[in-house]
């Protein structure tokens, strides 16, 4: 499968993977789209990046990477928001460096 389908199928599917507890907890819209389209670029840049780390680490190191200018803004106004986000972006974050280096070896 070529890289960048897979990374952009992944990066869907985890979005939705993250944003339906945000559903449910009723968080607006600029949240869950930010949130989606956030593992969107994850997903594309873990499948086309050549960083030789293990997949789980190398997922969650470009997650963290992309998610720091949101959390910067998220940490200021609400601090304890960051923990149940550096939670979900650590567990997604190497599933989804697990699956795509899975799948492209």
């Amino acid at each position: 499968m070529n890289r960048l389908i897979l990374g952009l199928l992944v990066g869907i599917i985890i979005g939705i993977i993250d944003i339906i507890p945000m559903l449910v907890q009723g968080l607006t819209w600029d949240a869950n789209i930010s949130a989606f389209s956030m593992w969107v670029v994850v997903g594309i840049l873990i499948s086309i990046s050549d960083i030789k780390l293990p997949g789980p680490l190398k997922g969650i190191l470009i997650s963290f990477l992309v998610l720091l200018p949101s959390a910067i803004l998220i940490g200021w106004k609400e601090l304890f928001s960051l923990f149940p986000i550096v939670i979900m972006t650590i567990i997604l974050g190497s599933l989804s460096g697990f699956i795509i280096t899975k799948y492209l070896k």
